[in-house]
């Protein structure tokens, strides 16, 4: 009689979790090393700048909890708040010690949107939402990173600062501190006022809600298009800021001369208006002639997700199989239920 040898079991690919945790929300998929998304959540922020690290935990605890979730082989998280090396290792402690990953990833949320931009090994990031940052990566691991604290390190730019800018050169250049400008009148009628003297007493006295000014960038872009001086001016500033950024962590990684992706993400950016868009393309290949150039078009969680996938060595058809189904996800997630195989 001969004896059988029984087939080997089916192993279950490894399993993994990805968090994209911004300043004003987070986003946690989930899903295997072959490329299969299983579930899509968004909950509020989790940054620990505006939570602190407690919150931090209990609310990337409560969001994984609503998934369902027990322990994966890979926890990966993006988070804004990440900065200073010795912040990255206290959340390492911290969300390393909750078990929700058999190995836990944490790093700055711009990682993951340079994920998401570039799957080049060599490359820099540059955001320019709310305010601006910049980090960049080689293929031998090194990174390039600022300490993007705000005023304090250096940083200007980004829709804030572009905001508070317009509202100081329209009315500098209606009361004839500065020369006349067109912003005036455009940031008069967009607060709907005759004059900005009238917008800066409305915001001083609480009648115009103070979150209102940063709806000005448009108005800027719109007015700089047009060849008013003055806000042409404040448009080559905010380029030149992204263009040394680049120059800079490009520089530190040995990058200028050499190919390699640079990915332009947040809203000021991802808007493309020409008269920003087309100074930075035309500067960053000054700089660095072999450099490529992209416009983030997906959604930062889709490189969280891909560094969990780096992490647990994904197939080839992994990537383009999480892009194309979080893409399908659209660009306010819906709340989906799904399952993991146990690992």
């Amino acid at each position: 009689m001969t004896a059988r040898t029984p087939a080997p079991r089916a192993t279950a690919p490894a399993t993994w979790l990805a968090v994209d945790g911004g300043n004003s929300k987070t986003d946690l998929v989930f899903g295997t090393a072959d490329g299969h998304v299983a579930g899509y959540f968004r909950g509020p922020t989790v940054s620990p700048h505006v939570v602190g690290l407690d919150g931090t935990v209990r609310g990337l605890g409560a969001l994984i909890a609503a998934a369902g979730l027990g322990p994966v082989d890979v926890a990966a998280f993006s988070l804004a708040g990440a900065d200073l090396p010795a912040e990255v290792d206290q959340l390492h402690a911290a969300l390393g010690a909750q078990g929700w990953g058999r190995k836990t990833i944490v790093d700055n949320d711009c990682f993951a949107l340079l994920r998401a931009g570039t799957a080049s090994p060599d490359a820099v990031a540059v955001v320019c939402g709310a305010g601006t940052n910049c980090v960049g990566r080689r293929a031998d691991g090194q990174t390039a990173r600022f300490l993007a604290l705000g005023p304090i390190s250096g940083d200007w730019g980004g829709g804030h600062d572009l905001a508070d800018h317009t509202l100081r050169l329209a009315a500098r250049g209606e009361d004839g501190r500065d020369a006349p400008t067109a912003l005036s009148a455009a940031v008069a009628a967009h607060f709907g006022r005759a004059t900005v003297e009238e917008v800066s007493i409305g915001l001083h006295l609480g009648d115009i809600p103070a979150d209102r000014l940063f709806s000005l960038p448009p108005v800027l872009f719109a007015t700089a298009t047009a060849g008013d001086e003055a806000a042409l001016s404040l448009v080559r500033r905010q380029a030149d800021e992204i263009l040394a950024q680049h120059r800079v962590a490009a520089g530190r990684l040995g990058l200028l001369s050499r190919p390699h992706a640079l990915v332009l993400g947040g809203g000021v950016l991802h808007a493309r208006h020409p008269v920003l868009h087309d100074l930075i393309v035309a500067g960053a290949v000054a700089q660095a002639p072999a450099v490529e150039i992209t416009v983030l078009d997906t959604p930062p969680v889709v490189g969280a997700a891909l560094l969990a996938v780096d992490a647990l060595g994904g197939d080839p058809s992994a990537e383009p199989s999480v892009r194309t189904q979080l893409a399908a996800a659209g660009p306010t997630p819906v709340t989906t239920a799904g399952s993991l195989p146990p690992s």
